[in-house]
């Protein structure tokens, strides 16, 4: 029971971007982000993206820093993972 941040390591629109996660539910990930007041277009399916400033105020209010393998795997093992969208070739 708990939730995870990655690093900022995605780059987009000029900022670095992280994955914010919950172990368990769902739920639990969205009470997490509503404390952040993180955008509803922020929401991914699966996790939060969230700015590297956010990642900071993230772990200060709890969340704990992993690496991108130990998302994907809390992802699969709390059976959340949701699969990217296929991306459409011009």
């Amino acid at each position: 029971m708990a939730i995870l941040v990655d690093g900022a390591h995605w780059p987009w629109r000029g900022r670095m971007w992280a994955h914010l996660i919950s172990d368990t539910s769902i739920e639990e990930l969205q009470e997490f982000a509503a404390r952040l007041d993180l955008p509803p277009r922020a929401f991914q399916g699966d996790h939060y993206d969230v700015t590297d400033e956010l990642r900071d105020c993230a772990i200060a209010e709890g969340a704990v820093p992993v690496d991108s393998r130990t998302i994907v795997r809390a992802l699969r093992a709390a059976g959340l993972r949701q699969r990217p969208a296929p991306r459409h070739q011009p």
